[in-house]
């Protein structure tokens, strides 16, 4: 009776409260930033102990590494979200329910997509105190244009199936953070090295170039209902991903130069 006395009180918490629906979205958040400081101190913590480079960095340096162990943990739960509910889940399924597909959403793609806000809040909170150490102009617009148009699907539950198109891209981070840390601990040269670059351009490729083409084909085919989205939610739909396409050939650019003087030096 003691234990159940204790177990009632707790689940009244998370039923009426965390998973309400009015409180997902500030629940989600809170987690998210929660779980980056979490994540934050553990890497600083274990890193100490297994990685012998690691306390002869810099202040700034292991500042980014621990940055980065945190931009890593989102991707990896981002990602995995973000490809169910696009590919596995039938909530954005043409056929499965009835109404909008741009209006569709549930408690799970909510506080998945507060999560993501709490991550970027802290990450551009990060990014501009240290700034420019952690990232430039385009580290904060990119995080800026994300934090708002993620923040508005998690709100207002329009095109979350677009936003979480534009989430998967973040499968590329690992990658990318992976590169950086072999260049630090001094592992430039060796075959790791250049399969983690093939990696990147390969998974950039697919979630960062074609996906963005798959996404806007998915709204041209699906424009008589993303017309019925806010006006404001329309802009979001069609100049984020957009300005974010730019961006991503950019820097796919950067790494297809950056891949090539890579061979070169192999051979």
């Amino acid at each position: 009776m003691e234990k159940k006395s204790y177990q009632n009180p707790a689940e009244l918490l998370v039923k009426e409260y965390l998973l309400a629906d009015s409180f997902i979205p500030y629940a989600s958040i809170i987690c998210g930033i929660c779980a980056c400081k979490m994540v934050y101190d553990l890497t600083q913590l274990f890193s100490n102990f297994y990685f012998k480079s690691y306390p002869s960095l810099s202040k700034v340096l292991r500042t980014e590494w621990s940055n980065r162990s945190i931009s890593t943990f989102h991707a990896l739960f981002i990602t995995a979200m973000s490809l169910y509910f696009v590919f596995w889940s039938n909530l954005y399924s043409d056929n499965q329910y009835a109404g909008l597909v741009t209006f569709r959403s549930s408690a799970l793609s909510t506080f998945s997509l507060g999560a993501s806000v709490g991550y970027f809040l802290a990450d551009l909170g990060m990014i501009i105190w240290f700034y420019p150490s952690l990232g430039g102009m385009e580290y904060v617009l990119h995080h800026l244009l994300s934090l708002i148009a993620v923040a508005y699907s998690m709100l207002t539950g329009e095109g979350q199936l677009y936003t979480f198109m534009v989430l998967i891209s973040e499968t590329t981070t690992p990658g990318i953070n992976l590169r950086w840390y072999l260049d630090t601990v001094g592992m430039k040269r060796t075959r790791a090295y250049v399969i983690n670059g093939v990696v990147i351009f390969v998974a950039w490729l697919v979630a960062r170039i074609l996906l963005f083409m798959y996404l806007f084909y998915h709204v041209y085919l699906h424009y008589d209902q993303v017309k019925q989205i806010h006006s404001y939610g329309q802009m979001l739909i069609f100049v984020v991903p957009s300005v974010l396409s730019v961006m991503n050939l950019v820097w796919f650019a950067r790494i297809i130069k950056g891949l090539r003087k890579t061979l070169a030096k192999r051979h």
